[in-house]
């Protein structure tokens, strides 16, 4: 789902907004820190690693920013604060496809955002003037991390000054890391801020930190981190169906291999199509039927309530609220029936039966 406000979207779908807003209770420390006198130079500026001359100085925040978290969010807020006080441009860069995909392809990570809903975000930040997508290719993991600052980043930037995290690495080996970009920050004259991300525990905030939790079915505490409910997109196409048998219509959802879903299990969320969300149980993992020997391939199905319509080929956003059982196998078409009802019953109560209009009244 490619949208304008998403982040502002996924904020409305996380009724409790248990980080009070996107990184209200993250500590940055910095970790480094040079002071410099700036050297000029005329760069270039872009949306895709390519564009014309500009003039005005840039701090960059870099990152591979994979679900844009709370980690993520303090770390730009703090470079927004150093641009404003330097009078520069913010320009956030990152890379596409993400890092993990070159660096290790036999087991890359799964992902928290697609492409285009990660770029969305980015750009959707308060004080953002310019993301930058890098292409992330074999050559570009291999370019000294000099020559990526010098070469790759220069023709992009008239660099003034890199806020990264501080377990940031860069370049070939990872050598660009943020002791040694300071002393290139020396050379070459631009300033080095590393931050240390954590929450109010004093833990560090990560992406790996996330998948983890996901992977447990923790959806409420990843959301904490996240500063809203984890959401994933993907293809409506034509399943099993069993929540329609029983008067409710169902979307069986095609989501990509390289994002992360929760653990399997059945979830309280929401379904996103066009400038309406409405209420769901979403149903992770195999279909298991009547028989656990009979489990067929992953997938993804939500139970809608409030909804009429046909959502077949649409691409939509699912987002997971609150973890409501583990999955299991029926021994009847009774049984199931009743689960599914006691599945849409706890979902009513909690997130209501009507789409919510995101841009205006709940619809009918």
């Amino acid at each position: 789902m490619s949208e304008k406000n998403l982040e502002q979207r996924l904020l409305a779908l996380s009724p409790e907004n248990p980080m009070g807003g996107a990184g209200s209770a993250l500590t940055g420390s910095v970790l480094r820190r040079t002071s410099l006198q700036n050297t000029p130079g005329a760069m270039v500026g872009a949306s895709r690693g390519e564009g014309l001359h500009g003039f005005k100085k840039s701090v960059c925040a870099i990152g591979a920013f994979d679900g844009v978290h709370t980690g993520h969010r303090a770390l730009i807020e703090r470079a927004r604060v150093e641009a404003r006080e330097r009078g520069d441009e913010l320009v956030v860069v990152t890379f596409s496809p993400d890092p993990s995909v070159v660096l290790t392809p036999g087991r890359p990570q799964r992902l928290l955002l697609s492409d285009g809903d990660r770029l969305d975000i980015l750009r959707s930040i308060a004080g953002v003037d310019r993301v930058v997508v890098l292409d992330f290719t074999p050559e570009l993991a291999a370019l000294p991390y000099e020559r990526f600052v010098r070469e790759t980043l220069g023709r992009l930037v008239d660099l003034d000054a890199i806020v990264v995290g501080s377990d940031f690495r860069l370049g070939a080996g990872g050598a660009g890391t943020v002791g040694s970009l300071a002393e290139l920050g020396r050379i070459d004259g631009f300033d080095v801020i590393g931050m240390e991300l954590l929450d109010e525990g004093g833990a560090p905030v990560t992406a790996t930190r996330i998948r983890a939790l996901l992977g447990e079915g923790r959806v409420e505490a990843a959301a904490g981190l996240l500063g809203r409910c984890h959401y994933v997109t993907g293809e409506v196409v034509r399943g099993r169906g069993e929540g329609t048998g029983f008067g409710f219509p169902t979307a069986n959802v095609r989501v990509p291999s390289a994002l992360r879903l929760p653990a399997e299990g059945v979830y309280a969320g929401y379904v996103t199509h066009g400038d309406t969300a409405w209420p769901a149980a979403v149903n992770v993992g195999k279909p298991r039927s009547f028989s656990p020997g009979e489990e067929g391939a992953p997938f993804l199905e939500a139970t809608l309530l409030g909804f009429e319509g046909d959502l077949y080929g649409a691409v939509v956003g699912v987002s997971f609220v609150r973890w409501l059982r583990e999955p299991r196998s029926f021994s009847s078409i009774e049984e199931l029936e009743r689960v599914v009802l006691g599945n849409v019953s706890w979902v009513r109560a909690t997130l209501g039966e009507r789409g919510i209009a995101l841009r205006g009244e709940a619809s009918s």
